[in-house]
């Protein structure tokens, strides 16, 4: 399913203005990344996708219908949502946390437990943690379930707002490459918030860079970013101004790219899109 936000803003009641006249386009499938420091915007942009915020003025569009039509909950339903901490209900078996969706949609006790079990494999978890409780996984560990659960009512779209960031960095690292192989074989359409550059450039199929206020500084794939900033803004952020750190872009001979910076030290891989869609995932 594809996303636009046509000319939303958001303005709060204290008069702080988040977003002005934001418009883009996330295609259908895509892994779109919104980058900016505190203050851009992007988790106000995210969360207007299902509902938990409403533009002031605007619209957001999921395959052309208008989000503010249709009820706020049922759209939730329909849409998984990671957030930085797992947000996993302490009380209750991870088992259990990963069936919740699938049991409010309808399915059995049952269908729900073998749904949540599929997918912590889907993740990389072994099944059997599912008799655990939160509280005794890692906090790697309980990201993953936070996105087993996300993927438990089988939506098209996943809002991922920095699900990431709480964790130590080899343990980010290992999960952002698990997020690559899940969206290449589920093929979700996916708008993942992060400040982190490194984390967009391994991710993104399209970047979006984001000023103060939700405005757009600049669009585009990793490579045209980092090979082309294109203003000041960009490229101080990005670090490849005034020769503090140089980003290279190198195609692979599969078709992906690899980041690395002048020294050559290699910061992330972005592997070629396939042609078509893989087979899916049970449920998938």
């Amino acid at each position: 399913m594809g996303i636009e936000f046509r000319r939303v803003t958001k303005t709060y009641p204290d008069g702080t203005r988040a977003v002005g006249d934001f418009s883009l386009v996330v295609p259908s499938h895509s892994l779109t990344v919104l980058l900016g420091s505190s203050g851009s915007g992007k988790t106000t942009l995210l969360r207007m996708v299902n509902r938990m915020v409403d533009p002031t003025s605007g619209q957001v569009l999921i395959d052309d219908a208008d989000v503010a039509a249709e009820a706020p909950v049922a759209l939730r339903r329909r849409i998984g949502y990671v957030m930085q901490h797992s947000g996993l209900l302490p009380h209750r078996r991870v088992i259990d946390n990963v069936a919740t969706v699938p049991r409010l949609n309808g399915a059995s006790r049952r269908e729900a437990r073998e749904r949540a079990a599929e997918l912590l494999a889907v993740v990389g978890l072994d099944p059997s943690l599912g008799s655990r409780y939160p509280g005794q996984l890692s906090g790697g560990q309980q990201q993953r379930v936070g996105v087993a659960r996300a993927l438990a009512g089988d939506p098209n779209i996943l809002l991922m707002d920095e699900p990431f960031g709480s964790v130590d960095p080899l343990v980010r690292i290992e999960l952002q490459r698990e997020l690559k192989r899940i969206h290449t074989e589920l093929r979700k359409t996916i708008i993942f918030v992060t400040h982190d550059i490194d984390e967009a450039l391994t991710l993104g199929d399209q970047i979006v860079v984001l000023r103060p206020g939700g405005e757009i500084a600049q669009t585009g794939a990793p490579p045209e970013i980092v090979e082309n900033p294109r203003d000041d803004f960009v490229a101080q952020f990005l670090g490849v101004a005034g020769g503090r750190r140089s980003l290279r872009a190198t195609v692979r001979d599969d078709g992906g790219l690899s980041i690395s910076d002048s020294t050559g030290r290699p910061l992330g891989i972005l592997e070629a899109l396939p042609s078509k869609a893989p087979g899916s995932l049970p449920g998938g």
